[in-house]
């Protein structure tokens, strides 16, 4: 397989940030405060970053007893669910054959005009 078709994230090469830089010692010295500010807020909340979660994360929730969801029952009639349909039948009155226009495309004749149409394939 060609690297080229594949997108970026299948990159062998630049896995590794290099060192920042900035584009002047003013935006530099504010990344430097802006670092160490953020570091106090992580002491100060005594928080360690780089430390390892040892316990699941998980959230239980249970419904109160006094609160379980609502059921309501099905209503049984006795009857159906719809009215049956009725079956429509032809009687073969109007209708003088059927005709296959192509392959398996059986269609209804009630003319007689359709069925040359169909025997000249509609060509004229």
């Amino acid at each position: 397989m060609s690297m080229h078709l594949l997108p970026p994230m299948y990159s062998t090469t630049g896995k590794k940030k290099g060192k920042p830089k900035f584009r002047t010692a003013e935006a530099a010295a504010k990344a430097r405060a802006n670092a160490e500010a953020w570091q106090d807020l992580l002491a100060r909340h005594q928080v360690n970053p780089k430390a390892k979660i040892t316990r699941p994360i998980s959230v239980k929730y249970e419904i109160p007893a006094d609160r379980n969801p609502r059921q309501y029952p099905s209503r049984d009639t006795g009857v159906g669910i719809a009215a049956k349909r009725e079956v429509t039948q032809y009687t073969g009155t109007a209708m003088i054959g059927i005709g296959q226009l192509h392959k398996s495309n059986s269609i209804p004749v009630f003319q007689s005009e359709d069925a040359v149409d169909i025997a000249k394939m509609r060509r004229g």
